[in-house]
């Protein structure tokens, strides 16, 4: 069966899918244009897409019988592809939750930490020339250790930064879920506009139409002056105007960003500011990672290939 990689993978994921497919991998660092989308469901048995390969409804309209079985999607996220649409024409779509589980519950940390002690500012003061030495009223942040944290989203991400927050800093944890769920530490599930209040919200919700938009002016409205806004999740969580006008304001203090609206497109406003950490995407970046995800798509094709339940449908 004919297998197209949409990006540039590690090599051992590549390696792994070659045993057992006839694998076409386009080697760029880009997502799909309109053009290669329709010609991936037309041509290809198995796609395994990644982020930014806009698999939407236009594009099965445009291929109603495609040749294409499934898409082994290259990351948790899937907002990128249109699931009705593409099981309506005939696909599975999967995707690779767990893999990714430590290394974005990292990301959220080195945020809320870059953030809340000023350290992305202090760099560029730094190497600027612009630093004149210590001094008891340099540069001062928040004390992370001992506050309050609110998780949006409570799922193996949410969980995992709740952990970390929580023995790592003495956090107290509060978080906001569209379902009952433990977070199995000592932790209270409030309504939204209670964790709204936390000193630290962090969003690690999954992205999609339910999820669009989710923090806008109203919610913004509702945190504390003094509070930062972390987003790990997906960029459209967050309404970007409504959050720029919110910092410019002074509405709340900052914003810690690994995920933007418009990616790759950041707003110059968002550039522009001492107060926003502004990381690129970075949320499971390691080779450890990276690896894994592979392994986890490649595993749903060999499922898929055999005939047996996929182990990741979405």
């Amino acid at each position: 069966m004919k297998l197209l990689i949409t990006r540039t993978m590690p090599q051992s994921v590549l390696d792994r899918a070659r045993t057992r497919f006839d694998v076409t991998h386009r080697d760029l660092h880009t997502p799909m244009d309109a053009a290669e989308l329709r010609t991936a469901l037309r041509d290809y048995d198995a796609v395994l897409p990644t982020l930014g390969d806009l698999f939407k409804a236009d594009v099965f309209a445009d291929v109603p019988k495609p040749r294409a079985q499934i898409l082994a999607n290259f990351g948790v996220g899937y907002n990128h592809i249109d699931v009705a649409a593409a099981r309506a024409a005939g696909l599975s779509v999967t995707n690779t939750p767990g893999a990714v589980t430590d290394a974005t519950a990292d990301i959220a940390l080195m945020l809320i930490l870059m953030t809340a002690r000023r350290a992305g500012e202090g760099e560029r003061l730094l190497r600027a020339g612009a630093w004149t030495g210590w001094h008891p009223t340099q540069m001062l942040g928040m004390h992370v250790s001992g506050r309050t944290v609110g998780i949006i989203g409570m799922g193996r991400i949410g969980k995992a930064i709740a952990h970390r927050c929580h023995y790592g800093f003495g956090m107290k944890v509060v978080y906001h879920n569209r379902s009952e769920v433990d977070a199995g530490l000592p932790a209270s599930q409030l309504p939204l506009d209670q964790v709204l209040k936390a000193d630290i919200v962090v969003l690690a919700v999954p992205g999609g139409a339910a999820t669009h938009h989710l923090i806008s002016a109203p919610q913004l409205a509702q945190m504390r002056p003094e509070a930062l806004l972390i987003n790990i999740a997906r960029g459209d969580v967050v309404d970007e105007a409504a959050l720029v006008a919110a910092l410019q304001s002074g509405q709340i203090a900052g914003a810690g960003l690994d995920v933007y609206e418009f990616e790759p497109h950041v707003s110059p406003a968002l550039m522009a500011m001492e107060n926003v950490t502004l990381l690129p995407h970075l949320g499971t970046a390691a080779l450890e990672v990276r690896q894994d995800m592979g392994r986890m798509a490649v595993d749903n094709l060999f499922a898929h290939l055999d005939g047996q339940p996929l182990p990741n449908p979405v």
